[in-house]
């Protein structure tokens, strides 16, 4: 997969503000500086079909019923500022998107790990037996 910052994807970037809580004081309640990015995948012209498919299986909890991926910034008092924070979570998350997972490769325990386990097992096992009343003959 080419490089995901050498595609312009602003163009279909939707944004919309609304009044943030926050820090700010009396200013968080005169200005609108919550940022929401929408970017609709399904009408992505940018993306391929098999990056459209696997952005909609990686990202499923994160996607609206139209299959748009949304994201919201109000953590700073400036509208820009929260509007380049999206933009660079947007990006973050298209890229963890496309990295490959590692496969695991199933591994034995060592002979010193299966003896400690063991060696556990009988002091727990010693402990609980002296618990126990001593018998009566």
């Amino acid at each position: 997969m080419e490089l995901l910052e050498s595609r312009d994807f602003s163009r279909e970037f939707t944004f919309s503000a609304s009044r943030s809580g926050g820090p700010g004081g009396q200013h968080v309640n005169k200005v609108n500086t919550r940022v929401e990015l929408r970017f609709s995948i399904i009408g992505s012209d940018l993306l391929s079909e098999d990056e459209k498919k696997l952005l909609i299986y990686k990202l499923g909890s994160k996607l609206n019923a139209e299959f748009e991926l949304v994201i919201v910034s109000g953590s700073t008092r400036s509208q820009l500022a929260n509007k380049q924070l999206c933009i660079k979570k947007f990006y973050a998350i298209l890229n963890k998107a496309f990295t490959i997972d590692k496969k695991r490769i199933a591994s034995k325990p060592s002979r010193a790990s299966k003896e400690k386990r063991i060696e556990k097992k009988k002091l727990i096992s010693k402990k609980k037996e002296l618990r126990r009343p001593p018998l009566k003959e």
